[in-house]
Parts: C-alpha cells; sequence; structure tokens
C-alpha cells in the first residue's frame, strides 16, 4: 500500500505537524487526524528525479547527444563503438544506431 502524508492544519497532536499514514490508492483522503480528530490536509509528495548531466552519464544511460556544428551536421558526442561521430543530414548511415542503444 502506497504512504501518503499529512499535515495537521491547527495544532498537532502526538503524531506531529505532519505525519504519514498507509492508505489504499483508492481510499479517500483524510479530512481529519485519526490519532485526535483535527483538521489534515494531504501533502503533495515530492519526487526526486535524476537527470543525467556529463556526456558519459547520457551515453551509459542509452541517450545519444548530438551537437550541431554546421548547416545539416551535428556531432555525436555520445557515439558509440562503431558508430559515426559526425551525422550528416540525408546520410541515415551516419545516424545514431538506435537499437543498440535500446533494448527491450
Amino acid at each position: 500500500m502506497p504512504v501518503y502524508e499529512y499535515e495537521h492544519t491547527g495544532e498537532p497532536c502526538g503524531r506531529g505537524k505532519r505525519f504519514e499514514i498507509h492508505q489504499h490508492i483508492e481510499d479517500e483522503h483524510l479530512k481529519v487526524c485519526p490519532n485526535c480528530g483535527g483538521a489534515v490536509e494531504r501533502l503533495i509528495p515530492r519526487i526526486y528525479v535524476s537527470t543525467p548531466v556529463t556526456d558519459s552519464e547520457l551515453k551509459s544511460k542509452g541517450f545519444a547527444k548530438l551537437v550541431r556544428r554546421d548547416e545539416g551536421v551535428y556531432e555525436n558526442v555520445t557515439a558509440l563503438d562503431g558508430e559515426s561521430r559526425v551525422m550528416e543530414a540525408g546520410k541515415p548511415h551516419t545516424l545514431p544506431d538506435i537499437k543498440r542503444r535500446i533494448s527491450d
């Protein structure tokens, strides 16, 4: 069951100002604290998403990063072994090999 975080809107009880509770995903949000009966609001959870920032992180996660070098010419800075480092418009053999990067 998911864990939801609630906060007292008034004075906190023994559970504290904020508390967590296990609820079924289809259950109604709590309006009152099950401990003291005081009014509570459900908080929106903070979600941490780690985004790759370096070229090596992008490459290790299967991304291809293309940097424009000229009109219709891009450098594949995350090229895998056997891939072309330069991608040119109108030349499909210079495209990154997506099938090598993505697996089922």
